[in-house]
């Protein structure tokens, strides 16, 4: 086994034993394991919510999607820090109200605002399917470092079950608490790493960025802006959209809110925040280095294009310290992603299934829920498919679906009946999945429609339907409501 193997093996057994060393031997609530107690400073929730946001979409996506997209790629800067201007605004008033309401889970949000358990529900199988492709980027991203450092000496499919597997023991033995934790250690080694190969690249083969640019703009013309076709500026901007919108909708970034012991941590990290832009900014760079000196690399391989260039450049141990950070961003935001699925599982199923089951029950049949969870996305992962990006963007049509009904609830006055949310969240989730099962399109449906619509994201055009459907069915069951009440006085 060579060097960078043998540092990759190093950093997980150095994860196992952080997971055994924190944890908690006495008996823990589930509130303890899942949300940390709500005790939470500004410097663990900030670490936190970076990295669920900075996974291994950031160290490969973000590197592929320039490698293989070209100036496209710059939509994802574009809506994280949109979204992290929003949360400035979005995420103090979800906390006080779960505070106050001592919620769990993102679905206990709904169910209370709009007194309704079967939008729980429905809250709750959404998210668990937006969940999955999420943890599919992780597992992914694992098999992908593991089958290139190794020269295929380790296949993606073993990397992918052992990875998995480690993950699912440091998630039972630690909670919530201690992925905050290994989150600290993973953003110090992914901002080095990344910030050292996005300047030092683009200087060593190509004299600079601003050459750098120039050059793949004289090999490739027109690679560094927008197509005319396929990613277009209007597919940009929905999609930017889209994004922005659904960052914060993820159960696992939602239910990381609860963490908090105050408000003012989420207006501290708002300013902050975008800092962490930088990061993936660096891996684009990489990406770009790479268009040229590593071509040729097509469909999903393009997630290599980092790996690829490191290996070509570095000797055998640095490469081990890229492909250990890279690890880092598969195993700690795949921690939490299976801590939140598995809470929702265990809160917002079995415990409405069965009410009068005890907390201990509760708390273990979570940590058995991991092991499920982790199993399900292991099958869909080996089962091979798209691109990392294009994984992540099928996610964000999904949970994104969710916004209407929340900013609904935060408004004065609810625009939304319980009956109008869970109406336009089932046609918005219901388009996204006819495009995905089916492979349909606009143009599929519309034919003769303008060249600017049938670019529009899909998943937009669901959420389009998703208002529209929910304010419908609002005002006519809010009708309908004051029709009763007022021939039943």
């Amino acid at each position: 086994m060579n060097s960078a193997l043998w540092l990759i093996c190093a950093v997980v057994a150095a994860i196992l034993i952080l997971a055994a060393w924190g944890r908690n031997h006495r008996r823990v609530s589930l509130e303890q394991w899942a949300l940390g107690g709500r005790r939470f400073g500004p410097v663990l929730v900030f670490l936190l919510m970076a990295g669920e946001i900075y996974t291994t979409f950031t160290f490969l996506g973000a590197s592929g999607f320039a490698y293989g997209k070209g100036g496209t790629v710059f939509y994802i800067l574009t809506y994280t820090c949109l979204a992290f201007v929003t949360s400035y605004w979005l995420l103090p008033p979800i906390w006080r109200f779960a505070n106050e309401m001592r919620l769990v889970t993102q679905p206990d949000f709904f169910e209370q605002k709009y007194d309704s358990p079967g939008l729980g529900f429905l809250v709750t199988v959404v998210g668990l399917v937006a969940l999955i492709p999420y943890l599919i980027l992780q597992l992914k991203g694992l098999g992908i470092i593991a089958e290139t450092l190794s020269g295929g000496e380790i296949s993606k499919s073993r990397a992918v079950i052992l990875g998995a597997a480690v993950m699912a023991l440091y998630v039972i033995a630690s909670g919530m608490r201690g992925s905050a934790w290994a989150a600290a250690v993973k953003d110090v080694t992914i901002w080095i790493i990344c910030a050292f190969l996005g300047l030092y690249l683009p200087y060593h083969y190509y004299g600079g960025i601003g050459p750098m640019f120039d050059q793949i703009e004289m090999a490739r013309p027109g690679f560094l802006a927008l197509p005319n076709t396929g990613e277009t500026i209007v597919w940009y901007c929905s999609t930017v959209a889209l994004s922005a919108l659904g960052l914060y909708m993820w159960p696992h970034t939602f239910s990381s809110v609860y963490t908090s012991r105050s408000e003012g941590a989420f207006r501290r990290n708002a300013v902050l925040m975008p800092l962490y832009s930088l990061v993936m900014l660096f891996a684009m760079l990489v990406g770009f280095a790479a268009v040229l000196k590593i071509p040729g690399l097509q469909g999903d391989e393009i997630d290599l294009a980092l790996l690829k260039l490191s290996i070509a450049t570095f000797d055998p141990w640095f490469v081990g310290v890229i492909g250990a950070a890279g690890v880092l961003t598969a195993l700690v935001p795949g921690s939490t992603i299976v801590i939140v699925g598995s809470t929702l599982i265990s809160t917002n199923i079995l415990r409405k299934l069965a009410p009068s089951i005890s907390d201990r029950l509760v708390t273990g049949f979570t940590k058995c829920s991991v092991l499920l969870m982790t199993a399900i996305a292991v099958l869909f992962t080996l089962m091979g498919g798209e691109s990392i990006v294009a994984i992540l963007i099928m996610g964000y049509s999904i949970v994104t679906q969710l916004f209407p009904a929340l900013l609904a609830s935060l408004l004065p006055k609810n625009p939304f009946t319980k009956e109008g949310a869970a109406a336009g969240i089932i046609v918005g989730v219901g388009t996204v999945g006819i495009v995905v099962t089916t492979g349909l399109t606009i143009a599929s449906f519309f034919p003769n429609a303008p060249a600017t619509v049938k670019q529009i994201n899909t998943g937009f055009i669901a959420l389009t339907l998703n208002v529209l459907v929910a304010l419908l069915v609002s005002v006519a069951t809010a009708q309908r409501q004051t029709s009763s009440a007022r021939f039943n006085p």
